[in-house]
Order: C-alpha cells, then sequence, then structure tokens
C-alpha cells in the first residue's frame, strides 16, 4: 500500500490517494477540489481510479466528490448516513464560502464495522461521530495507517461547533475506537502533517493521556 497528500480547496484539506501496489488500483479519499490537480496527480502516480472514499459531509472534504464520479463514472463509498443533511446542503454552503459544490448520493453509505477494498487492498470503517455525526475513518491494519479525516490532527482535535457536533462523543470516538488500534498507528488527518496515535497520546492538548487523567 502506498499513499500521497494533494492538499485543495482554499482550506488546504488533505485529499489522500492511496493505492494497491500489487494491482496500481486506487481510490481518492475527500476529493473536495481542485480536480484537476488531483486528476494529475493520480496520472502521475500511475495509479488507476476505482473509487472515491469520504470521510465525512463537509465541503472542503466532499464538495465536488460527486463531479467527479460523474465525470469518472466511479462509485462513491461512504461516509455514514448521518452526515446526509451535510451532503444534502452542499450546494448552499458553497454559494456561501465562495467555492463549487454540489449534493450527490454516495453508492455506498458506510457503517462501523464495514470494509472497503482497493485493488487487493481492505480496509476497516469506524465510525468516529462528534466533529459531524456520521463521520468515518478508514483503517489497514497491515501497514498501521489510518486516514482520520477531521477526527484528530497533530495536537488538536477537530471542532464540535458545527450542527450535530458532540464534543464527547469526538473524545469517546478517539480514545475508544482509535487508540485500541495500537500507539504505532500513522494516520493523515484532514488538515495538517501525518503523526501518530502514540504521539498525540503523550503531545495532544485534548486527548494525550495526561489531559484526559
Amino acid at each position: 500500500m502506498k499513499a500521497a497528500i494533494m492538499p485543495v480547496t482554499p482550506l488546504q484539506q488533505n485529499c489522500s490517494l492511496i493505492w494497491c501496489t500489487k494491482t496500481m488500483k486506487g481510490a481518492l479519499v475527500d476529493p473536495g477540489g481542485d480536480l484537476d490537480k488531483l486528476k494529475a496527480g493520480v496520472a502521475q502516480a500511475g495509479v488507476t481510479l476505482e473509487k472515491l472514499l469520504v470521510t465525512h459531509g463537509h465541503l472542503d472534504h466532499c464538495g465536488q466528490t460527486g463531479m467527479l464520479a460523474e465525470e469518472l463514472g466511479l462509485p462513491i463509498e461512504g461516509p455514514h448516513k448521518d452526515d446526509i443533511f451535510w451532503i444534502e446542503k452542499l450546494d448552499g454552503d458553497g454559494a456561501r464560502y465562495g467555492m463549487e459544490a454540489h449534493s450527490f448520493e454516495p453508492t455506498r453509505w458506510l457503517e462501523d464495522g464495514d470494509t472497503v477494498t482497493v485493488g487487493e487492498l481492505t480496509l476497516d470503517v469506524i465510525h468516529c461521530p462528534g466533529h459531524t455525526p456520521g463521520h468515518v475513518v478508514f483503517y489497514h491494519e497491515p501497514s498501521k495507517f489510518a486516514i482520520v479525516g477531521d477526527v484528530l490532527f497533530q495536537g488538536s482535535i477537530g471542532r464540535t461547533d458545527f450542527p450535530k457536533g458532540n464534543h464527547q462523543d469526538l473524545i469517546d470516538a478517539i480514545t475508544q475506537k482509535l487508540w485500541p488500534l495500537g500507539n504505532d498507528v500513522t494516520f493523515i488527518p484532514g488538515h495538517g502533517p501525518v503523526s501518530t496515535f502514540g504521539r498525540e497520546r503523550q503531545t495532544n492538548a485534548f486527548v494525550s493521556d495526561y489531559a484526559l487523567s
């Protein structure tokens, strides 16, 4: 498995290209905008896209996912259906923030415990509400690698002041669903630099073991 980060939109959201090195088939996770940049990155990597994955329904993460899926004839998997209200209002949110965005219907809504495949890779789906109610995380156990969207960042956690956000749900998702995966898990957040769960358990001001003790 390989992964590359391509920041998109004025909010510098980390769209991730992940691919199976055996088949060179891949997926874009959270292709929220700058579609020409994303297509160029996929071509440069020599990857054949087979699907689009979405962690949650916010504008910067999925505002142009439906457009890309329609253009390339690709299925969309994710997020959890509890984020349907965010996806349904993407057009209005795009106009509000001066960004092109359009609502869409995922090919497949995801549930906690589901799996998604990319080439010969299998990733676990972990429902992690709090930032949004339908947020999901994608985890590849053999690589000890996760794409966590806006659940967790290096040194911070996702905002919970949006509609249907819940701070305690977010803390519980991180500590009860992500930490048990192991300190050696490397994760790509929705914004900013890559980190590990172990580093965040030591240093994160919101969810370190010390902060929660």
